[in-house]
């Protein structure tokens, strides 16, 4: 009989335990996943909004199995830095730029100075089956995957000499991404182009060490940079975009539903950032002309035929099919 009891005790141990450590288990498989997007812009920008927005979606769309924090003002990094955290898999996410360039060189052409005619042409190709296919390209070589396009204001010139033409621009420093396309291309155009990460840009005006910089109207007055600058020239030099991006690990990481609710959760914040970003380039404008900066229009066709021959070579050296495509929609 004791020899029963106790084989009956024993028994009923080791399935109270089994019982505890399946509990445990599915408290963790309940937990979330806590992944982090991370870009450089300040909280009042359309950037930031729209990454807020992503996040709501994708917790709404996953019901709570994937949750999604937003780090501001390079608080992860700089550009490079976060696509190099992505590849390695310490990022999930990220609003990059140009600099995407330096990791999937076709993404040069994007930079080139004077490419896209106006906002209309970059929708026409991002959306279209050239920016699917660049995507694709970019994932299979660098395993980041692009999500999404977001679109941004025309890139325009703000300086501290009274600039109308290229040739105002000799001698002028300027602050550029580290971007060879936005090197050589200021370079033709007669400045003198200093690569630099952007949160140095500020106190380097403010110091004289650069003239000037380049960037779209909000991005510029979100970063106060009107206040060390005395005119923004309409030179509208890039229509440009941000990717949203995600680490490729990650995304494998997520289950079948998970990923779907985050590829329908980019599209609607696309569609939600898209829709607020002209509305605050108009405001931030306003604001600067408030605050004492002048606004210059300038004839844009100098500064694109000054551009042509540098374009022409870089076409050459990166992806002269995707820069021929990119031409030919202007027709």
């Amino acid at each position: 009989m004791k020899w029963v009891k106790r084989s009956y005790l024993l028994l009923m141990t080791v399935m109270m335990l089994s019982a505890c450590s399946t509990g445990s288990s599915s408290s963790v498989a309940d937990e979330p996943k806590i992944l982090r997007l991370g870009h450089i812009q300040s909280e009042t920008n359309a950037w930031h909004k729209g990454s807020v927005r992503f996040a709501e979606l994708v917790e709404e769309k996953t019901n709570g199995s994937v949750t999604v924090e937003v780090y501001p003002s390079s608080t992860l990094g700089s550009d490079r830095d976060l696509v190099e955290g992505m590849q390695i898999g310490s990022v999930d996410f990220a609003l990059v730029a140009g600099v995407m360039s330096n990791f999937y060189q076709p993404y040069s052409i994007l930079e080139l100075p004077y490419l896209f005619e106006d906002s209309n042409h970059l929708e026409e190709f991002v959306y279209g089956e050239g920016g699917q296919k660049l995507q694709q390209d970019m994932l299979e070589k660098t395993g980041v995957r692009g999500l999404e396009f977001w679109l941004r204001g025309p890139r325009e010139l703000t300086t501290n000499k009274l600039v109308q033409s290229p040739t105002d621009l000799s001698g002028v420093k300027i602050r550029v991404p580290n971007i060879e396309a936005s090197v050589e291309g200021w370079k033709a155009m007669g400045a003198s182009p200093t690569p630099m990460n952007f949160g140095e840009v500020y106190s380097s005006l403010q110091t004289g060490v650069i003239d000037a910089q380049e960037n779209p109207i909000a991005f510029t007055a979100s970063a106060r940079i009107h206040e060390v600058q005395d005119y923004l020239v309409k030179t509208d030099h890039v229509f440009g975009y941000v990717q949203l991006l995600m680490s490729d690990l990650t995304f494998k990481e997520l289950t079948e539903e998970e990923q779907e609710a985050v590829m329908e959760a980019a599209v609607e914040a696309r569609d939600y950032q898209n829709e607020i970003v002209y509305k605050e380039e108009q405001e931030a404008l306003e604001m600067m002309v408030e605050e004492g900066v002048e606004v210059i229009e300038v004839d844009q066709e100098p500064f694109r035929k000054a551009v042509q021959k540098v374009n022409e070579r870089l076409a050459d050296k990166y992806d002269r099919e995707l820069y021929d495509t990119i031409q030919a929609m202007r027709e």
